[in-house]
């Protein structure tokens, strides 16, 4: 799934993995959203050059969606709903922008996802084991208040292929008292794919 990246950002320190994320204040305190939603518990690894992540996402706790399904053994089992592996990735996408490209909430800097261009859900994913999830920075540009890129996401469960995805986000550098709606417009604009 990797190939060469593009976004190597020199003089990033690397950041050590495996990684608790619960073990990152500054991190957890960076996110844009509870932590109770980032759905990823640990970074396992992260390689600036290839520009991939990959996280854990544990299915044996509470998750919203998962625990309003009613659930049935044949007609409709408990599964980890769709919607949590699409937000997933999102949260992936800011795991990427934080710890490889840099980008900090508390610096301006945030993130909206433009473009769901493919989004293949392979298998139903029981709760219990955890999910591995990569996420690949594969095209983009960027630029000093705004950049745009392009994800390619691959989710596996017990060794099967469980979500695949490709996925645009922009990341805007928003400054105190602008609107972040008037430069999603902004350049570079358009979609790196």
């Amino acid at each position: 799934m990797p190939g060469p990246s593009r976004f190597f950002v020199p003089g990033l320190p690397r950041v050590a993995t495996p990684l608790r994320f619960a073990d990152d204040a500054e991190f957890m305190a960076d996110l844009p959203y509870d932590p109770s939603v980032l759905f990823c518990d640990a970074l396992l690894e992260a390689d600036p050059e290839q520009s991939m992540i990959r996280c854990r996402i544990p299915t044996d706790r509470p998750m919203p969606l998962v625990e309003a399904q009613r659930a049935h053994p044949l007609r409709h089992p408990r599964h980890v709903a769709g919607a949590i592996m699409v937000h997933a990735s999102g949260m992936m996408g800011f795991v990427h922008a934080y710890y490889l490209l840099g980008l900090r909430h508390r610096d301006g800097w945030i993130g909206y996802g433009t473009h769901l261009h493919q989004v293949v859900f392979r298998k139903l994913v029981s709760p219990g084991t955890p999910i591995e999830a990569t996420c690949v920075a594969v095209r983009g540009r960027l630029g000093t208040q705004k950049h745009l890129i392009r994800y390619r996401f691959e989710m596996r469960h017990e060794g099967a292929v469980c979500y695949e995805g490709e996925q645009t986000a922009v990341w805007i550098r928003v400054e105190e008292g602008a609107d972040p709606a008037s430069l999603m417009n902004a350049e570079p604009g358009g979609d790196p794919g």
